[in-house]
């Protein structure tokens, strides 16, 4: 982590070229949300293979670019595509963007993704805010010798979702009139889904969805002292006694058809920093 530093400062730099504004939002948008980027008034977009050190999206669905501009009149990067621990990424890799987005001026960060359900009381298409997870994935970006300067060597993970930005998130939805509920994520490794005892055990130490991505992200903007917004789509049910094969396509069409939901928790959370 003492060289990070040094990766961070170049990546920025060539940010920073393309675009001299100071984000007050980072944003990763997961499998499926890509769209919300064209809500962005872009002003600069990068292909992550021009940013020194940016590993490169292999994920379906995923565009693989930076996007710099604003949204709801809110200077915003954004990160139209992310990385996974099961593309063969280390988890510094996967969290270097995040750093990046500190860096350039983001306080706070909201992160995206699909998931699968497994609170009975959830539905394929509705809309979890995590208000915690658990990390399953055998890693943590944290792992080595830590900069101070980056963030400090034992960061408090008694509140990693920002309550404020939940409940305002929460409103949103209420207001909106569509389903969003407020429960814990686990992040497994993947890129195989579980099996029906994975997912009985899952769901016993207290998780409601479970994913492949997010936690590391998380952690690292954590220890940037960053205010975090976690959202994800519930794109299909993994009920132990019920399960059914995975279909792909309909995970990503069911992503795609739950998005404005989504859009319009982002808009407003979002929306609702241009004026404060």
């Amino acid at each position: 982590m003492l060289r990070l530093a040094a990766q961070i400062a170049e990546a920025t730099a060539c940010v920073r070229s393309q675009w001299d504004r100071r984000p007050r939002v980072g944003i990763i948008l997961g499998t499926g949300l890509g769209s919300l980027a064209r809500e962005i008034r872009a002003e600069a977009t990068l292909a992550y293979e021009a940013i020194p050190h940016f590993p490169r999206s292999t994920a379906v669905s995923h565009a693989g670019q930076l996007v710099c501009g604003t949204l709801a009149g809110t200077p915003v990067v954004a990160m139209e595509g992310r990385f996974h621990a099961y593309e063969g990424y280390t988890h510094q890799q996967i969290t270097f963007p995040v750093r990046v987005m500190k860096a350039l001026g983001a306080d706070t960060l909201v992160v995206s993704n699909a998931c699968g359900g497994m609170n009975p009381l959830y539905r394929r298409g509705d809309i979890m805010v995590i208000d915690d997870h658990i990390n399953l994935m055998g890693d943590n970006p944290l792992i080595g010798a830590n900069d101070d300067a980056l963030g400090p060597r034992f960061p408090d993970m008694s509140c990693p979702y920002d309550p404020a930005l939940i409940e305002q998130a929460l409103e949103i939805a209420r207001r909106e009139n569509f389903v969003a509920h407020q429960g814990v994520y686990v992040a497994v490794t993947g890129p195989n889904l579980e099996t029906r005892a994975e997912y009985r055990f899952l769901r016993r130490i207290g998780a409601d969805v479970v994913g492949m991505s997010t936690v590391p992200e998380v952690i690292v903007a954590v220890h940037a002292a960053m205010r975090v917004l976690g959202l994800s789509i519930v794109t299909d049910m993994c009920l132990a006694d019920a399960l059914e094969p995975a279909n792909i396509e309909l995970i990503l069409a069911t992503a795609a058809e739950a998005e404005p939901k989504l859009r319009a928790i982002v808009l407003g959370v979002v929306g609702a920093m241009a004026v404060s």
